[in-house]
């Protein structure tokens, strides 16, 4: 009884908001630019997949019922380990130091873990900020965010924007990832805009426009290439910029410099749907209940943050920055199962090399400063 009152609870989610999209796809002339596509099975208020009841990400209770998914969808490196955040926690608090700042701000912050388990290691450094704030767009996490985080009292606070004015240290673990891309498909040597379409029957499907918009960089060959772009993810380093006043940010998640992401070979994208601890390329299915990604260009953030005034503070991989960051001297007294799930954290098969760390400041923070996660092994060169 309860599978079925499942099943039943995600068809008429999708239901709902596949209409909502048929009706969006019809206003727009019959094609979707993906970007608005993907922002409405994101974040669609109620029906959108972090705006909606289902659960997400994290080690989320078997128990709930037995329908596919219901675990949890994908799990973030601060359910792996608490070593990931005990280690982050250092290049926080000499960021704080550094720059003169008491406040940090998550951006998207989950289940809440990284936000507990940095406050706790920052506690015990005697580097606890006076404020933590959490910009949420999703009520459903923000919930279970004030469950884990209730015992920090007032010092956690959230917002669902951004104010005017801001300084404090910037984390943003898996969120660029998260923002809507636009995706162009080179067919015969023509470039077109990938939107959303609908069949005879109102599924959402592809349909191809031709378009202007083109790559950041050339892409050699002749050959059909599928690639996105990314203004939102720009568009948000340029909002930090103009309101950001002091502090330093750390951005960690998969993605490449776009002269690997725009590489002649890599000619199916990058989109991705993630349900159940599986991955598949149908992001168009299944609306709401997948979470939908694409990884990041880290030169198109980087290039985007100094036109708007913000310095580049360094970029390296994940394994390399929680490695300079002190990651082995935390992990000396953890226990065995945490010792063995660092390896995920740094290994370069894993998450040490897909993953890289991206670190930005205002000008006048990043004078006279280089933070030790980028002592060794700083890859800025090469954005």
């Amino acid at each position: 009884m309860g599978d079925n009152r499942g099943v039943k609870e995600h068809l008429s989610l999708t239901s709902a908001l596949q209409a909502r999209v048929v009706q969006a796809v019809g206003e727009a002339g019959g094609c979707l630019p993906f970007d608005r596509f993907m922002a409405m099975a994101l974040y669609e208020p109620g029906l959108g997949y972090y705006a909606n009841h289902t659960p997400k990400l994290g080690l989320w209770p078997a128990a709930q019922g037995a329908v596919e998914g219901v675990g949890s969808d994908f799990v973030t490196a601060p359910e792996l380990t608490p070593l990931f955040a005990g280690t982050l926690a250092r290049s926080v608090g000499e960021a704080l130091r550094a720059t003169a700042t008491d406040e940090v701000w998550e951006f998207g912050a989950g289940t809440g873990a990284l936000a507990d388990q940095l406050l706790s290691a920052l506690q015990r450094e005697g580097a606890l900020p006076r404020c933590y704030t959490i910009v949420e767009l999703s009520g459903t996490l923000r919930e279970r965010q004030r469950a884990r985080l209730a015992a920090w009292g007032d010092r956690v606070r959230w917002v669902d924007r951004l104010p005017n004015t801001l300084r404090g240290v910037l984390v943003g673990n898996e969120v660029l990832d998260a923002m809507p891309v636009r995706v162009l498909h080179r067919v015969a040597g023509v470039w077109h805009e990938r939107g959303v379409g609908l069949d005879a029957q109102g599924h959402s499907v592809w349909v191809d426009r031709p378009t202007d918009l083109r790559p950041p960089l050339a892409v050699p060959g002749d050959h059909d290439y599928l690639t996105e772009i990314h203004p939102q993810a720009e568009a948000f380093v340029r909002t930090l910029a103009e309101r950001w006043q002091a502090g330093a940010a750390f951005f960690l998640d998969y993605g490449f410099p776009e002269s690997e992401y725009y590489h002649p070979e890599r000619h199916m994208g990058t989109l991705i749907a993630h349900r159940a601890h599986r991955s598949d390329d149908d992001v168009l299915s299944d609306v709401g209940l997948k979470d939908i990604t694409a990884h990041v260009n880290f030169s198109g953030v980087a290039l985007a943050a100094q036109d708007a005034g913000l310095a580049v503070l360094g970029y390296t991989s994940q394994g390399r920055f929680l490695i300079n960051s002190g990651l082995m001297d935390v992990a000396h007294s953890a226990n065995p199962s945490d010792r063995a799930r660092l390896q995920i954290l740094i290994h370069e098969h894993e998450m040490g090399e897909l993953f890289k760390v991206l670190a930005l400041a205002p000008e006048a923070s990043a004078a006279h400063w280089s933070p030790s996660g980028f002592a060794v092994g700083d890859r800025s060169h090469r954005l």
